[in-house]
């Protein structure tokens, strides 16, 4: 077949704006045109940790052993450092939504400390790692300037917000991996 016979016109002309809205609406048409199977929604990440993941995700599960099942006991925790239970805390808010004045309520939100004594509970650290932790949040308070007793306080005071929490436990982990806890 003679290539003369492929080319059925001029290729359509090429439309730039300047905010490229025309480029956008090729790549919509072109998306909106692939089979359902072939669009992965990917999940939105924010600075605060948002993502479409369990607070838990990147963590193992507590496993109980034989020993553990013929003794009748719970599984051993998993152990994570300081900065991995500030982490943690950090995803465990954002899932499950943050709380001031109350250590849970009937919605599942809870404060700092409820958050902390949650990732306890499923079995991620022991006591001394959650105290260490609680320890690293206040330093990090104090060196900001924040003057509080505990870091209760601070998730309680009426001028505190979700995101002040977040970022605190952001530097509070940060700081704690520096120190290589």
């Amino acid at each position: 077949m003679p290539v003369s016979n492929l080319i059925v016109g001029p290729p359509p002309p090429l439309t730039v704006t300047a905010d490229g809205s025309a480029l956008i609406a090729e790549i919509e048409d072109y998306l909106a045109s692939l089979p359902a199977s072939a669009r992965v929604p990917v999940p939105y990440v924010c600075p605060l940790g948002r993502v479409l993941q369990p607070w838990n995700a990147d963590q193992p599960l507590p496993r109980r052993t034989v020993l553990d099942r013929l003794t009748h006991r719970q599984a051993r925790p998993v152990p994570v450092s300081v900065a991995g239970h500030l982490q943690l805390t950090s995803r465990y808010l954002t899932a499950y939504g943050w709380l001031q004045g109350a250590l849970w309520d009937s919605r599942g939100r809870v404060c700092l400390l409820g958050a902390q004594a949650a990732v306890l509970a499923h079995g991620y650290g022991t006591p001394q790692t959650v105290r260490r932790a609680r320890t690293q949040v206040m330093e990090v308070l104090h060196a900001e300037g924040i003057p509080v007793s505990s870091p209760d306080v601070f998730n309680d005071a009426p001028t505190t917000r979700e995101a002040d929490v977040h970022r605190v436990l952001a530097s509070a982990a940060a700081r704690a991996h520096t120190l290589g806890i």
